[in-house]
């Protein structure tokens, strides 16, 4: 990071921004480090529930109140190097965060001759990413309350001028079980401050959420961001990343080129508004991307998404034959029959749908959306290798249940890739 001559950064002056870090000296908050060991005050797991390169996660419990808390442990030197200075940046945003009920909360610091353990409050729900490897199916409903309070949370960051620089399912902890939870951001081993004036060039990141900019060594900005919230709604709603190649070199050429498509197998029971919102962030020219305050006034996110398609919350059961609508905001159970259904509601996009003597049916018929590109000129660019298949490895029957039969058209229930938890070995 470059400043000019005598300039200070604009966010806080008592800060000092010295390659994208806050430094102890400078910063207002006070964060105590605990020297005594952490079995002092905590019992804690012997096994890690979560591990990392250079760091481990393990499950403590207060002696004295009994509640239990995440003790991240850190190691001081990777490869020879010493990146204390990297934690306690760390250190100092999750304080600056405190008061976010999106970030992760931080409760106490201890620090040996060989490691940093943060004490964080414990998500019992686990990684978002456990849910993509578990569940066939995420609704639009559930995707846009879950993005919504994401989005709230990078704002919060976002105006202090700090950017994330790794949002992934990995790095969103679920406040209880799914889908009745909150989310939480957490992990910000390389996130960066970002000011006016200055520029910071990294190779950084998750290969299949990096963004053009940092494969290309462009300026880090906030909007470096934006690009990893686009890739990460398109898993939300399709379970497959957008730009995955057979290599990590394929992979970083679909990014650098910016083509993006929805494969009707993957995206046809998605309402257009959605991929609306993942095409104006999946941009390859960063100050045309949506910020994050924008993404908030998208009608995607202030309308609770899936207005073209209401079926997108059906559930199916294979037990009986009924159909459940699975989501916070609703909570009860349609039945085939003479019922009327108040919660369905025909869209503008003729969505039709009966029940009529035992038989459920529904029909969309979705507009076309055209593949994106950057506003690049076309016909200049490389041919860009075709991507990868992305077919669904695994689809569920239809139960038929005492005359009872339901056909759901258009509605996306393959499998989900498990996208594995892999930076790139330039990070550290």
């Amino acid at each position: 990071m470059i400043l000019a001559i005598g300039q200070r950064p604009e966010m806080n002056e008592k800060v000092d921004y010295q390659e994208g870090f806050i430094t102890k000296d400078h910063c207002p908050l006070t964060v105590p480090v605990r020297l005594q060991p952490l079995t002092d005050t905590y019992t804690v797991d012997p096994k890690p529930f979560a591990r990392g390169k250079f760091a481990t996660v393990r499950r403590c419990r207060n002696r004295e109140t009994g509640v239990d808390y995440a003790a991240k442990c850190i190691r001081k030197r990777r490869r020879a190097v010493d990146v204390r200075h990297e934690i306690m940046h760390e250190m100092f945003v999750l304080k600056q965060s405190e008061h976010c009920p999106h970030i992760i909360r931080l409760h106490e610091v201890y620090e040996s001759s060989t490691e940093v353990i943060f004490v964080l409050e414990m998500a019992v729900g686990g990684e978002l990413q456990r849910v993509l490897e578990d569940h066939e199916v995420i609704s639009e409903k559930v995707a846009t309350r879950l993005m919504r309070q994401i989005l709230e949370g990078v704002t919060f960051l976002h105006e202090r001028n700090i950017a994330h620089l790794d949002i992934k399912p990995q790095n969103l902890l679920l406040t209880s079980t799914f889908p009745r939870c909150d989310v939480k951001l957490c992990d910000f081993g390389i996130s960066r401050l970002i000011s006016k004036g200055t520029e910071i060039r990294e190779i950084l990141g998750t290969p299949d959420y990096v963004s053009p900019e940092i494969l290309q060594y462009e300026p880090i900005s906030l909007a470096t961001d934006m690009w990893s919230i686009g890739v990460l709604v398109y898993v939300l709603l399709s379970g497959h990343t957008p730009f995955t190649g057979e290599t990590k070199q394929e992979t970083f050429w679909n990014i650098t080129s910016g083509i993006l498509d929805f494969p009707e197998e993957l995206f046809g029971g998605v309402s257009n508004d959605a991929k609306d919102f993942i095409q104006r962030l999946l941009i390859t020219e960063p100050s045309e991307r949506m910020t994050v305050k924008e993404c908030l006034r998208h009608s995607w996110i202030r309308c609770g998404g899936n207005l073209e398609n209401p079926w997108s919350d059906v559930v199916l059961s294979s037990r009986n034959a009924k159909v459940s609508v699975f989501s916070v905001e609703v909570a009860e159970e349609v039945t085939c029959g003479q019922e009327v259904v108040p919660l369905l509601q025909q869209s503008e996009e003729a969505v039709s749908v009966n029940v009529v003597e035992g038989t459920f049916q529904r029909h969309t018929h979705l507009l076309p959306v055209n593949h994106h590109h950057s506003k690049r000129e076309r016909g200049s660019e490389k041919p860009c290798p075709p991507l990868p298949s992305r077919t669904p490895t695994k689809n569920r029957a239809v139960p038929e249940v005492e005359e009872r039969i339901v056909e759901l058209e258009g509605l996306n229930i393959g499998k989900r890739i498990i996208i594995g938890d892999e930076r790139m070995s330039m990070v550290y």
